[in-house]
């Protein structure tokens, strides 16, 4: 079944080939070019582009693999020189390297599949043909994932790519392979940094769970697990960064540009730092307005849209170093569980979750696209668990839609309401078929009032950002605004969810206690 719908869905990416294209799709073809024509030495020094290499040295080989296919179709697109090169056969050639390249990612849902259903806890069926089986639903969630298909398959990204690896390193742990799984996360980290977010899960768990064993109260630490770990870890570093020893300074000015990046993205992220900038905006505009104090011009600058360091006007400004102590201190749930629940595969997701919501919420510089990074993994979860389901499909609705602005052409604007709204209304149906409660006279997953009220004003805000806003600003003099208040709006209900999910694991943690 899971082949089924991987190869249904891949038909559908196939039909959005000619489609809108973002600028990573030139950053991604210049990562072509350089790993294909220039020396080794060169790759994180040339700056012929301004979509200079930043990703990490396997992702780098991984881009001089995909140019010896590359060269088959289109030999200038490998060329440096030749910025903003767009072929029809370029745009074949990357458009199918992502399809190709999301195997991966079906792998991964494979591993997680064979894998959850003997997990403490889980609910899952073992007749995965039918339709309404655990493992059917949790297949279509996360191959039919319409965030991964909007990044990747309209925007142009290699996410699902990545996020293969990710479930294939999860799906280990759940299968307690747990060097396995050190394993994929350390290729994992060599391909995009920004997994860096969860690897204190990874840390506390493996050490917790591999190095250390408690039994009868008597505590042995195993060495040679610690030893094993280690070398792995080392060993595909090594290989990774062996080969740019040199220049390992370069390579980390390009992986971590704190210095010319600012506390938010050009498209501010639907999280706390949103709300924080927009209130302290209403301040600075109140006391212009009432001649509260002198606010500094400079600082309008920070609803322009543009990738810079800004100070706020009315609220302190925040440094690298406040949100790093802002994300540890929201990381402190997942430690507590992980730490007092070892050897708990299931915990160990929430402890994912848990990691992914605290670094995007209060992280520096944080992107848009990582909300996929907290929805991955709770749809794990959102199949063996009512409540954790309903939180899935809130954050889930809310996290798409956060992802409008990213396609802003007609097309796109009817392609990305069409297809969120057909994976919300059938996840929607599959969640409400799973856990259907015979006790209940409702067989739907019920919201709360005020959950309810929030979707409502999600599919306005929706709206307006996509249609509305155009029709009443034709001249563009508030470009940013249907950005803002899209990002304010879902960072509402972004955080909500994960307040709500933090009690939620924080109970699960006593009652798995009690139940010990």
């Amino acid at each position: 079944m899971l082949w089924r719908i991987f190869a249904s869905i891949t038909f559908g990416k196939l039909l959005f080939i000619p489609s809108y294209r973002s600028t990573d799709f030139e950053v991604h073809r210049n990562w072509l070019a350089v790993t294909h024509s220039l020396p080794l030495n060169k790759w994180y020094v040339d700056d012929t582009s301004q979509w200079t290499l930043d990703y990490p040295p396997l992702f780098a080989w991984f881009e001089y693999l995909l140019s010896w296919v590359a060269c088959l179709f289109d030999p200038e697109m490998l060329k440096v020189e030749n910025l903003n090169y767009a072929s029809q056969n370029t745009v074949l050639f990357q458009r199918i390297s992502v399809i190709f390249t999301d195997v991966v990612y079906a792998l991964g849902v494979q591993k997680c599949l064979y894998s959850i259903g003997s997990t403490q806890g889980g609910k899952l069926q073992n007749n995965s043909g039918k339709w309404f089986s655990s493992p059917t639903i949790l297949a279509f969630l996360l191959l039919c994932n319409v965030g991964l298909f909007i990044v990747d398959h309209i925007h142009f990204q290699y996410n699902g790519f990545l996020t293969g690896i990710l479930l294939l390193s999860v799906g280990s742990i759940l299968q307690k392979e747990n060097l396995k799984a050190a394993f994929w996360f350390s290729v994992l980290l060599n391909l995009k940094h920004i997994y860096l977010y969860i690897a204190p899960v990874y840390f506390v768990y493996l050490f917790r769970s591999y190095c250390i064993e408690i039994q009868k109260s008597r505590l042995t630490f195993h060495f040679k697990r610690l030893i094993k770990l280690g070398m792995i870890v080392v060993t595909t570093f090594g290989v990774a960064y062996g080969p740019f020893v040199g220049q390992f300074q370069q390579v980390m000015s390009r992986l971590f540009p704190f210095e010319n990046r600012g506390l938010c993205h050009a498209y501010w992220a639907p999280n706390f730092w949103a709300i924080y900038n927009i209130v302290d905006k209403i301040l600075a505009v109140s006391a212009r307005l009432f001649g509260w104090t002198a606010v500094s011009t400079t600082t309008a600058s920070m609803t322009g849209g543009l990738v810079q360091e800004f100070e706020h006007s009315i609220l302190p400004s925040v440094g690298p170093k406040t949100t790093l102590i802002c994300t540890l201190l929201a990381l402190i749930p997942a430690i507590v569980i992980l730490l007092r629940q070892p050897n708990q595969p299931r915990v160990f997701v929430r402890a994912i979750v848990l990691c992914a919501f605290a670094s995007f919420l209060f992280g520096w510089h944080v992107h848009e696209k990582a909300i996929l990074i907290v929805i991955t993994p709770l749809t794990l979860l959102a199949v063996s668990s009512h409540d954790d389901c309903r939180l899935f499909l809130l954050l889930s609705m809310t996290g798409h839609v956060s992802l409008f602005p990213l396609l802003f052409t007609p097309f796109e604007n009817v392609s990305k309401i069409f297809l969120v709204l057909t994976y919300s209304l059938a996840s929607y149906s599959f969640l409400s078929a799973l856990h259907y409660d015979p006790k209940s006279k409702s067989t739907l997953v019920k919201f709360r009032s005020w959950e309810r009220l929030f979707l409502y004003g999600l599919v306005a805000v929706a709206l307006f950002e996509s249609f509305i806003h155009s029709m009443v600003d034709p001249s563009g003099k508030l470009p940013f605004l249907p950005l803002l208040i899209m990002s304010v709006y879902c960072a509402v209900g972004v955080i909500y969810v994960w307040l709500l999910f933090v009690i939620a694991s924080l109970k699960t943690e006593k009652k798995i206690s009690k139940q010990k």
